[in-house]
């Protein structure tokens, strides 16, 4: 239903709608869908004020109602992140990579399948796509009867692979794949449905660890959340006696198992309210369907008119000549604003991902400007967060030598080369003792057996001091002021809860990254608190955590692609976004950097293996006695599904929803040279078209 409205009013439309209907609150960014969807649940909150009223800002929210399903079928879960699951998934595979699996010895599975060669890429792809079949609701069950019937029409029925189109379409580095006789064909369909059953295996085995150890992402929750109420009519009572109304925002981003579970908590979305833009998904490549969420809905009201200012926002442009211009051009860009009087939290720099944008951060410490990175950032990787890791591995296990090496090297002892290499010698001594005597104690909080093989230089030089007579005085005072805080932590550790003694650790050896009260300073702290929260998380879910059990927690995170850190509400830095981070916030002023190929947009790489729910199995790697890398079934998928033109559709939403984020002005900035465009289009050019 749709009239033509003013703003103002199209949005009290939206507001006043008859709260039992299902009502889907459409339109582009900044029109004003978040303000009308949130109005409209205060209103059904005062003409009900008895009712159960959700309110979920992101579809994965919905997790936590799961969670509550669960709970009521009698389950009790603890809930984890895609890392921990991650985890759990190569639990179940240890099996397979030693090549022990039944089918394997039996053989009924040939283990030479595609991807299989690099264990730990196989790992990472088929992670990735059971989470979308998690996402899709899609059972090992089915998923593999789906790839048995998807390859056998395929390979039944072949496409011309000669077709000029799909020639042209090809790179030429793959089209040799394209040439393929029907025997070629019939060992490419045996390679695919084994991989089939090796993926639906492991899949099976994924479900059973989660179930077994009642840790779940929310992912899982809302998979087993939509079993239970199918088969539970009492639970499902319950959870519908629970809430009445339901108001989901950004929801373009919902999967199919997020809908499924609103269509059985509300029977045809009744008392449901959606808002969101259905062209507007910036996650389908993850899962998102909002093809299928805004289906069925009983009203509809689109907002049309921008809601947060009159148009897009101006926005400049500029390309330097390398990355380091850039990055100076918007750091001085920036320190001006904030000298103008905007103030710093009214700022933000919104990249694709910020994994890797430290370059941009130095150049506005460089500035004196304060920042918070948040999104796909490894808090654990940073370069603070690591010599905050390096002084609480020396008081757990000194031995491991990386870690004392980053100490010493550190700002706080700041060891030159030539005092590491010393301490790294032999002792001048040839008849001091390189090893621990059995009968001597470990001089470590760590647990396990003595290791003399390991334990040896650095670490005794350090502890008891075998070269310091070769050190210069400066150098000798600060590692025996180490050697003495460490003998006070470790008779402090039996005391001291976890928290208060990386406090101790901390306050006596990290020392500050800059003058006190400067921007490096305030964004060390930054780095500092939310290291010491998470690790105090970590610990408070487990009672009897050691320093050690929080370091190896550390260390799995630290090297993990899936980790990322909640944005900050702190006043006073300057926000470092990606686009999933700045979802539903706006600043005065946005910049978006290194808009270039390659960078925003990304590449499109695809996946080791794809999944068509109708052509099944997508095998990109052509293993076996092969003559071509690729299967020609990938390279026809590509061209069939547009897959690239697809990926790249959804990378020019990504970067008009970080335009859209800002109320006032944009910078949108690149370095180097312009590519064509072909493979990846460039947003910075294609903004200075008419």
């Amino acid at each position: 239903m749709t009239t033509a409205l003013s703003l103002d009013a199209r949005q009290q439309d939206a507001v006043d709608a008859d709260p039992m209907l299902a009502l889907a609150i459409m339109g582009a960014c900044g029109t004003g869908k978040s303000t009308a969807l949130w109005a409209r649940r205060d209103r059904v909150a005062a003409l009900h004020p008895d009712a159960g009223i959700l309110s979920i800002a992101h579809p994965q929210e919905l997790g936590s109602v799961a969670q509550e399903v669960l709970a009521h079928a009698g389950m009790q879960i603890e809930p984890i992140d895609d890392i921990d699951a991650a985890a759990l998934f190569a639990h179940g595979a240890r099996d397979l990579f030693a090549l022990e699996w039944s089918e394997i010895l039996a053989g009924e599975i040939d283990p030479e399948v595609p991807g299989l060669r690099s264990p730990q890429r196989f790992l990472e792809s088929s992670f990735r796509l059971i989470r979308k079949l998690r996402g899709a609701l899609i059972e090992p069950d089915d998923f593999l009867a789906r790839a048995r019937a998807g390859a056998t029409e395929f390979y039944a029925n072949p496409p011309n692979f000669a077709h000029p189109d799909l020639l042209y379409a090809t790179k030429d580095a793959y089209r040799n794949s394209l040439d393929v006789a029907p025997r070629e064909l019939e060992r490419q369909y045996a390679r695919e449905v084994d991989l089939a059953k090796i993926l639906a295996r492991l899949y099976e085995l994924y479900i059973d660890h989660t179930l077994a150890r009642g840790r779940m992402t929310a992912r899982d929750a809302i998979a087993h959340a939509v079993t239970n109420l199918k088969r539970d009519q009492g639970v499902l009572d319950r959870m519908r006696a629970r809430y009445r109304f339901a108001f989901v925002d950004e929801a373009q981003e919902s999967t199919l198992g997020e809908r499924t579970l609103l269509e059985l908590l509300f029977p045809s979305l009744a008392g449901v309210t959606l808002a969101g833009d259905p062209r507007g998904a910036t996650s389908t490549f993850k899962g998102a369907r909002p093809d299928v969420v805004f289906k069925n809905i009983a009203q509809s009201i689109e907002l049309c008119e921008p809601h947060r200012r009159a148009g897009r926002p101006p926005a400049t442009l500029f390309r330097a000549k390398d990355e380091a211009e850039e990055a100076r051009t918007i750091a001085n860009r920036v320190a001006e604003r904030i000298a103008q009087g905007t103030q710093p939290n009214e700022i933000a720099l919104i990249f694709r991902s910020v994994a890797d944008v430290h370059r941009y951060e130095e150049a506005l410490l460089d500035a004196g400007v304060a920042v918070a990175v948040a999104g796909d950032v490894n808090i654990f990787a940073d370069r603070r967060a690591l010599d905050a890791l390096a002084a609480l591995w020396c008081l757990w296990d000194p031995f491991r030598h990386d870690w004392l090496l980053r100490l010493l090297a550190g700002r706080a002892i700041n060891c030159s080369d030539a005092t590491l290499a010393r301490l790294c010698s032999e002792p001048p001594d040839a008849q001091a003792a390189l090893f621990q005597l059995d009968e001597e104690a470990a001089p470590t909080a760590r647990s396990g057996r003595w290791d003399p093989r390991r334990d040896i230089r650095l670490g005794w030089n350090v502890l008891r001091g075998d070269q310091d007579a070769a050190l210069g005085e400066t150098s000798r005072a600060r590692i025996a002021t180490l050697r003495a805080q460490r003998e006070r932590w470790l008779a402090a550790m039996p005391e001291l809860p976890l928290g208060a003694l990386i406090r101790m650790v901390w306050g006596d050896v990290l020392a500050c990254d800059g003058s006190p009260g400067s921007a490096r300073a305030q964004t060390q702290q930054l780095i500092l608190r939310r290291l010491f929260d998470r690790l105090r998380a970590f610990a408070k879910q487990r009672p009897h955590t050691t320093l050690g059990d929080a370091l190896q927690y550390a260390q799995t995170r630290m090297e993990s692609d899936l980790e990322s850190c909640e944005p900050d509400v702190d006043d006073g830095f300057v926000h470092l976004l990606s686009v999933d981070a700045a979802r539903g916030r706006e600043f005065s002023y946005v910049v978006v950097p290194d808009a270039r190929a390659g960078s925003f947009p990304r590449w499109y790489v695809p996946d080791a293996f794809l999944f068509s729910p109708t052509l099944g199995m997508i095998p990109k790697e052509n293993a076996g006695d092969a003559r071509a890398s690729r299967t020609a079934k990938f390279s026809y998928y590509l061209y069939r599904a547009k897959t690239r033109e697809a990926y790249n559709a959804e990378e020019r939403r990504a970067f008009e929803y970080a335009l859209a984020r800002s109320r006032g002005e944009v910078l949108v900035s690149a370095s180097g040279r312009a590519t064509r465009g072909t493979t990846a289009p460039e947003f910075l050019e294609e903004l200075r078209r008419p």
